[in-house]
């Protein structure tokens, strides 16, 4: 168990008084967790201290060869003003494959899970009050070594931030448009697709331009092999629903293991639905479309929970989806996850952990 201190900011910031405003990653709580790690030494020094820059020299590693991986989660506040979180041993456990694939010290998930419980209890009354706003929980962690060469830091600052977010869909569920890239791609065999860090983001940006200035919300990915099979949505885990069956990629090393994406295929399979997780070719769900077989599409993500697709377009075709209107079973989905992220449905899944 992590021996954390805490130290209170001297002056508070004033809380937002529109909930409906908040927006999403533009305002941050009072603290934030760090932590220290020195080879030889380990992780130490955990500690709650005022929100602040982070003072780190201009040849700090993180800069020049982007040693950082990342997380993203929530906590929520329930009607009766409790406050929880969902699944974070799983954000633990993924952030500690992330870690491990760029070659940095993995953290227990049970001091992972403290260090965020600690911190949200400290920030519990920025965890916003209105329907579908939420606290985002943002942790990370950096190469801190000075000095240029490329090789495994010596030392890690591991950080905690948070933001009061609203909700995603402030008009409720809007079905998007998604471009399907076939030129750039995000990640193939080997590389570091299945990993949250930053690198697989900027890779990732231009090609969302592309889609922005052409009218589109995001963009679904193709494998880098033969950019053929569909792999996931710029910010998303991407599922299809043909002819009764839900098919989505499988995380073999290229895809983003999503928590949600996992919650809602155990949803699925508890409701008797048949999940296929593995290659599906984008020709194949095309093909799905103009038979009148592709029922639904819909993304997954800690930051929008479902993302219903009303259109995808490949080489100047276009797939329209369940004429433009999210779908039953995407409604159902969406209803069933955030009832139990906000404590409108009972947990019969042992997914909330309460932050006391």
């Amino acid at each position: 168990m992590l021996n954390i201190t805490v130290q209170k900011s001297a002056v508070l910031k004033q809380k937002p008084a529109d909930e409906g405003k908040l927006g999403f990653g533009k305002l941050f709580t009072d603290h934030m967790f760090l932590m220290d790690y020195t080879a030889g030494e380990g992780w130490h020094d955990a500690r709650i201290v005022p929100y602040a820059p982070l003072p780190l020299d201009p040849a700090t590693t993180v800069f020049h060869y982007a040693q950082e991986i990342f997380e993203g989660m929530k906590a929520y506040r329930t009607a009766e003003g409790r406050v929880q979180l969902f699944r974070p041993e799983c954000n633990a456990a993924r952030f500690n494959d992330s870690a491990d694939r760029l070659g940095m010290p993995p953290i227990p998930t049970e001091d992972f899970v403290q260090a965020v419980k600690a911190l949200v209890d400290v920030e519990r009354d920025w965890v916003p009050h209105s329907d579908g706003a939420s606290l985002y929980i943002r942790p990370f962690c950096i190469a801190t070594d000075v000095g240029l060469g490329v090789h495994a830091a010596k030392n890690y600052l591991f950080v905690i931030i948070c933001s009061p977010s609203g909700a995603y869909y402030a008009e409720g569920l809007d079905p998007v448009r998604i471009y399907v890239e076939d030129e750039y791609i995000r990640a193939a065999p080997g590389l570091t697709g299945f990993c949250k860090c930053g690198g697989n983001y900027a890779a990732s940006i231009k090609a969302g331009e592309k889609a922005e200035e052409l009218g589109f919300s995001q963009v679904l990915w193709l494998d880098g092999v033969e950019k053929k099979y569909v792999e996931e949505v710029g910010s998303m885990n991407i599922m299809f629903k043909i002819d009764g069956k839900i098919y989505t990629a499988a995380c073999t090393g290229t895809v983003l293991p999503g928590v949600t994406r996992r919650s809602i295929i155990e949803l699925l399979k508890d409701w008797g639905y048949e999940v296929i997780e593995g290659p599906l070719a984008i020709a194949d769900v095309m093909k799905a479309a103009d038979e009148g077989k592709l029922e639904e599409v819909f993304g997954t993500g800690t930051a929008a929970v479902i993302s219903p697709v009303k259109e995808l377009d490949w080489e100047g075709k276009a797939a329209m989806i369940g004429g433009g209107k999210i779908g039953p079973l995407t409604q159902k989905l969406y209803d069933t996850l955030t009832g139990i992220q906000w404590g409108r449905l009972p947990d019969t899944k042992g997914w909330v952990v309460p932050v006391e």
